[in-house]
């Protein structure tokens, strides 16, 4: 019944976010704009796209190093299939997919493996922020103001995502550091709770901490940072390609701005950012670069059709290669979630 109500909740939300997309926008013009597409800038956009997929395997597999050393084909068929799911399936559900198959294959802890996905995501905002920031260095200051409120909005969300990313990745470090004294604060909940649970909550503490073992290297997390920096380039020229396929007047630097409001975007929790991602640019293209409002639409069914489509189509020819149905799939995800859970 939760799961039900969970999947209602997810589709109301996406149906919303498209009605507040399409609400003044000409479906007719729409779709003339969508025709006239220049057809060698959305080619450069389909194979950044293609870069970034390759580049976020190659850095995975490095976070992944203090665990072991899993071929690059499959960590890059597991992050295939686990952006496919995310697509096809509620709650990012591929955000758990993708460890807990790896770990599976490569012999090592799914909660391990799990833990690298928390350091993907940390570096991956801290790397957006950094772009961003090099934006608000060098961007002229009449496009700073197109839309002052929004622009005012977003350096701020900026300011408190950055603080709140480095703080948790400080703690990780401190935390990571002394994976047995934290499991012993654990256990003391044992005052509280069974001693068996105590002892599985610890237990999972302790293994979670080992999975951040990189972050105990600064080298190496510094190393994962600057791998972090090529792929975020080649999601930004995915964004300036296909924006200049629809004539959207937008430096390759301005799509680092594109790019902030495009992550705020992609948090709304819908399938394949539906909705969400097509709003954000909507929002992004017309205040701060002069798009028409038809023309916004029609990029951004676009660009998000170039970002997930060719992805979700590889991972269901991976999943089928692996055996693995869209219903096993969630029986995938529920045994990842529970094997989180003590």
């Amino acid at each position: 019944m939760r799961a039900h109500l969970r999947t209602a909740i997810v589709a109301v939300l996406a149906v919303t976010m498209l009605a507040w997309f399409l609400k003044d926008a000409n479906l007719g013009a729409v779709w003339a704009e969508m025709k006239n597409g220049r057809l060698d800038y959305l080619a450069l956009a389909f194979g950044a796209t293609a870069a970034t997929y390759c580049l976020r395997a190659f850095r995975w597999q490095y976070l992944l190093l203090p665990l072991g050393r899993p071929p690059f084909s499959l960590v890059f068929k597991t992050t295939v299939i686990g952006f496919a799911a995310s697509t096809l399936l509620p709650a990012r559900a591929g955000e758990v997919i993708r460890p807990y198959l790896l770990a599976r294959r490569a012999g090592f802890s799914a909660t391990a493996a799990f833990a690298t996905i928390i350091v993907e995501r940390l570096l991956d905002m801290l790397t957006v922020l950094l772009l961003f920031a090099g934006y608000l260095l060098f961007t002229g200051p009449g496009q700073a103001t197109a839309d002052s409120e929004v622009f005012r909005a977003l350096k701020l969300g900026g300011v408190v995502v950055g603080a709140v990313s480095l703080v948790g990745l400080a703690f990780m470090m401190v935390a990571a550091g002394h994976p047995d004294r934290i499991a012993g604060w654990a256990l003391r909940i044992e005052a509280v709770l069974p001693a068996r649970i105590a002892h599985a909550v610890a237990e999972l503490v302790k293994t979670f901490l080992e999975g951040l073992a990189i972050v105990r290297q600064p080298r190496r997390l510094a190393i994962a940072g600057v791998l972090s920096i090529p792929l975020w380039l080649s999601i930004a020229m995915g964004i300036w390609s296909a924006s200049h396929a629809y004539h959207i007047d937008m430096s390759y630097p301005g799509s680092f701005l594109m790019m902030a409001i495009l992550v705020v975007g992609v948090a709304v929790p819908t399938p394949g950012a539906v909705g969400g991602f097509h709003q954000a640019y909507r929002i992004g293209a017309t205040a701060f670069f002069g798009a028409a409002t038809d023309r916004a639409v029609g990029a951004a069914i676009v660009l998000h059709a170039v970002s997930f489509v060719p992805v979700t189509i590889l991972g269901a020819i991976f999943m089928a290669q692996e055996g693995l149905s869209l219903s096993r799939m969630k029986g995938i995800a529920a045994d990842a979630a529970r094997e989180q859970a003590p």
